[in-house]
């Protein structure tokens, strides 16, 4: 029986394999794979959802949190605006070949900074399978290997994607390892992945602060961080209020459980007094819960607005939820 580190380093070495033959391919080779993909996407669509339904029930059953339920669903018109999303990468400039900047020595030596392919990345991430689709498009259209460690609780869903997406580059004459699930649904895969420098060139944490911090502070792989996911937004004086409230109400409101969803809204002082009754107008027409400091309890309470005194935490949470 092979164990779960000859499995996962067969993987990243096969995925190393393909990116030698990746960082040859043309912009012709890599932009028809990538349309195949989103043409793959959707032709599988139904088989998608079934193993999508797989893995919402189980998280269902061990009592997740709706909005992580609803961040790992799949249904038609998601799966469309991923194969939609996909296809627009196909149609970015090529990368690969450009010329950063370059200069000439005094000795005549032309020195030039080229982009060039990474070699195998490695993505560790949560319950979010369309970025198991994002992934993969991005490092084929850089003429990297995608290298592939979704969440357990999306393990059905992310299997199920990188088999449709292998069959498509397959047909367009790109090797099925160029995109690679590393294998093994526990903690261990994702640390053999993090040891594994002979194969894998860069990581790349995309997640909660928790999955972020193992991966910087335990990597021997060199690491690409990201953010957290909590994301503010700042009311200048000068701003265009109307506006400011239909961008706070559509970025707080549009999907809640999704990583780029408003958490925290400043706003300056000085125009406080007018745009705070247009937003919370706003709010409570979606219900919307503030949390902020005791000066604000009376002017929610006067527009019907939920409202909580906020605590230390308040500044650093990620609600997954209609909380601000």
């Amino acid at each position: 029986m092979v164990d779960l580190k000859s499995e996962v380093l067969a993987a990243a070495a096969a995925a190393k394999l393909a990116s030698a033959d990746l960082r040859q391919r043309s912009r012709v080779d890599k932009d028809k794979a990538v349309v195949a993909i989103a043409t793959a996407l959707k032709n599988a669509t139904a088989e998608i959802v079934a193993a999508n339904k797989i893995d919402v029930a189980n998280a269902i059953a061990a009592g997740t949190d709706a909005a992580i339920v609803d961040r790992l669903t799949l249904d038609a018109t998601r799966i469309s605006a991923i194969a939609d999303a996909a296809a627009e990468v196909a149609a970015l400039a090529d990368p690969i070949g450009d010329l950063v900047r370059g200069f000439t020595l005094p000795n005549g030596l032309n020195v030039r900074q080229i982009r060039v392919p990474l070699g195998v990345v490695a993505m560790v991430y949560e319950a979010r399978p369309n970025v198991t689709v994002d992934a993969a498009v991005l490092c084929l259209k850089s003429g990297n290997a995608a290298l592939l460690r979704g969440s357990a609780s999306a393990l059905h869903t992310n299997q199920k994607l990188v088999e449709v997406m292998q069959a498509a580059i397959v047909e367009s004459g790109l090797p099925a390892a160029a995109i690679t699930l590393v294998p093994g649904d526990s903690h261990e895969s994702v640390n053999i992945v993090m040891a594994a420098r002979e194969f894998v060139d860069v990581i790349i944490p995309r997640g909660g602060a928790g999955l972020i911090a193992n991966v910087v502070n335990n990597s021997k792989v060199p690491v690409i961080e990201t953010g957290v996911g909590n994301c503010h937004l700042y009311v200048d004086s000068a701003a265009n209020l109307e506006m400011a409230v239909e961008i706070a109400l559509n970025s707080k409101t549009q999907r809640v459980s999704v990583c780029n969803t408003l958490e925290t809204l400043l706003v300056n002082a000085a125009i406080a007094e007018k745009f705070l009754p247009m937003l919370f107008a706003a709010f409570k027409q979606k219900g919307v819960t503030i949390h902020g400091p005791a000066t604000l309890a009376a002017a929610c309470e006067s527009a019907g607005i939920d409202f909580k005194i906020a605590t230390d935490t308040d500044w650093a949470d990620e609600y997954y939820s209609l909380d601000i």
